[in-house]
């Protein structure tokens, strides 16, 4: 079966069977701070998406639940636990990304990413929010990067909507500009 349909069915699922249960905050916590985790150490990330030869699933578990400092929720123990038995541990890393997404959509959060040069100003924040709040009528969680390479300005992304409104993004086409207009000199 295609990964992304395995992956998408088995969040879907965990999406549901934590809404039944009424523990989705608590959940969505603990899948987030895997993630977080994940993406942090290397190696974890490695032994948990190598193939079951390796590591075995239950080693897989215990690493994530080490990773939560040895505090996991009944619920995601008994989804990792679905995930052992059915030979998909290495698409945990996947499913509890989609997982959060469908989480935090289903009870009305968007998430959306902002990168600028500096630090963002909390007031800044406060106006993308009120934003998309009055555009959506949802909520939005905005995750910040720093990045100095885009000179100023700021991209903001969401959902399937990008606005590059940096110096790079500006100064490239120009650039493009300047040279579409030497071919036709030549």
């Amino acid at each position: 079966m295609n990964r992304a349909i395995v992956i998408t069915r088995y969040a879907r699922a965990l999406v549901k069977y934590v809404r039944d249960t009424g523990h989705g905050d608590i959940v969505c916590s603990e899948a987030e701070t895997l993630l977080q985790a994940l993406r942090s150490l290397p190696d974890l990330r490695r032994m948990v998406g190598a193939a079951g030869d390796v590591v075995s699933a239950f080693d897989k578990k215990k690493l994530l639940q080490t990773a939560l400092g040895n505090r996991m929720s009944p619920e995601l123990s008994r989804f990792l636990t679905l995930l052992n038995k059915n030979g998909r541990m290495e698409l945990a890393e996947d499913i509890l990304r989609d997982f959060v997404d469908m989480y935090h959509r289903s009870i009305g959060i968007r998430r959306a990413h902002l990168t600028t040069v500096t630090e963002p100003s909390e007031r800044l924040l406060q106006r993308l929010k009120a934003l998309v709040r009055q555009k959506t009528g949802d909520d939005v969680i905005i995750d910040v990067d720093v990045d100095p390479s885009i000179v100023g300005g700021f991209v903001f992304d969401i959902d399937d909507y990008l606005l590059d409104a940096s110096v790079k993004r500006q100064l490239d086409l120009i650039r493009e500009q300047f040279i579409e207009r030497n071919r036709r000199i030549i």
